[in-house]
């Protein structure tokens, strides 16, 4: 016997989620079927809320619901220093710790030939403009200990060779091949605080 064509629907939206199998698909199929009119009816403006509402900020690709983020609007926040990351998630990480206060720029991937992506991919030359159009003073390489993350420090830090800016780098406390979002509090602070500079 064949589930209706409905939950069917539902269970092949569910797999396109990273991380869902058919079982789980399943599982939340029928855990949406089981809720309330009004909770799936919620749950269904939720979904459409984040893709119609949400939009990059023009000043550092952070997510927001205004013209600029939160973070690049704040006038209490340090305009000299500037934190590059991966990703959006890289951001909420450091933002949880509460340790940091400049400002924030977002890759949105890393350099990785094998992939067929290129500087040109990743929002660098932006970076870049906005390092020497906002005089900034300090740019911390927050990204990815592994070798997509190396060779895209390597090509920044190349990149600010000339310009007039400290280059640090966040420490090594963070495993090879680990995803800054998964690491723990205490790790993830202790890194930024014992970032060094690039020679």
């Amino acid at each position: 016997m064949e589930y209706p064509n409905s939950i069917i629907r539902l269970i092949e939206n569910f797999k396109r989620l990273p991380g869902v199998g058919e079982k789980s698909a399943e599982r939340y199929a029928f855990s949406i079927n089981e809720l309330e009119k009004e909770d799936v009816i919620d749950f269904s403006e939720a979904l459409v809320d984040v893709k119609t509402k949400i939009k990059k900020c023009p000043l550092c690709n952070n997510i927001t619901e205004d013209e600029v983020c939160s973070i690049c609007k704040d006038e209490t926040r340090d305009k000299s220093t500037i934190c590059v990351v991966e990703n959006i998630k890289n951001v909420f990480s450091f933002e949880n710790l509460s340790v940091y206060n400049g400002l924030y720029f977002v890759l949105d991937g890393l350099i990785s030939p094998i992939d067929g992506i290129g500087p040109e991919d990743i929002n660098i030359e932006y970076l870049i403009r906005r390092i020497k159009e906002e005089n900034i003073k300090e740019v911390i390489l927050a990204i990815n200990p592994s070798i997509e993350g190396e060779t895209t420090l390597l090509y920044i830090q190349k990149l600010l060779e000339n310009i007039d800016v400290t280059v640090t780098r966040i420490a090594h406390g963070i495993p090879l091949g680990a995803d800054i979002e998964y690491i723990d509090p205490l790790t993830l602070e202790m890194a930024l605080n014992d970032r060094k500079e690039v020679s």
